[in-house]
């Protein structure tokens, strides 16, 4: 049997338990922006691959284009990784691109792709301010943040927090024939 002390002891312990584990529910849950980037031109950027290649991102007109915000330190970013490499490869072909965009220093991004490899391109985010991430409307400058960019270069929608899988897809499928 517990006496009274133990009892408080396990009862804050399992409330500790408790708030922790909502926090990183909180923490995981995707958070919906209000950009005022909707509807406009994404920003003009030239943004290096990490051969230190410069991308403008005018190059990807034409096709509707995911740029994902993501680091190697953050865990939802890490997490997120598989579904995107899913989503480049089913709707590569039909146009679609996925574009990392590392918010991490070029050595630690090189580290991670070497043990953990996507199959879509990767360039490297400004860290400095404002960033590239605050370019593209995330406030808050939290990751992952996803941009979606439709083919004539126009911002279609942000999130901060990682999507899930269903609208990771229906963001990238192709739009409809409008007849």
């Amino acid at each position: 049997m517990l006496d009274r002390s133990n009892r408080l002891i396990l009862g804050l312990a399992v409330l500790a338990a408790a708030l922790g584990g909502y926090a990183e529910h909180r923490h995981r849950q995707p958070v919906s922006t209000d950009s005022k980037l909707i509807g406009q031109p994404a920003p003009a950027m030239i943004l290096a691959d990490l051969d230190g290649k410069p991308h403008p991102l005018s190059d990807y007109r034409g096709h509707r284009v995911l740029l994902n915000f993501w680091a190697s330190w953050c865990g939802p970013c890490l997490d997120e990784m598989p579904a995107l490499n899913r989503a480049q490869a089913k709707f590569g072909e039909q146009g679609a691109i996925v574009l990392g965009i590392a918010m991490d220093e070029p050595a630690r991004i090189r580290a991670f792709l070497a043990t953990h490899p996507v199959n879509y391109p990767i360039l490297l985010g400004q860290l400095d301010s404002p960033s590239t991430t605050v370019e593209f409307g995330d406030a808050h400058e939290v990751l992952p943040y996803s941009v979606l960019i439709d083919a004539n270069g126009s911002i279609l929608a942000t999130q901060a927090g990682a999507l899930p899988a269903p609208e990771l897809e229906q963001w990238l499928a192709p739009a409809p024939v409008r007849r």
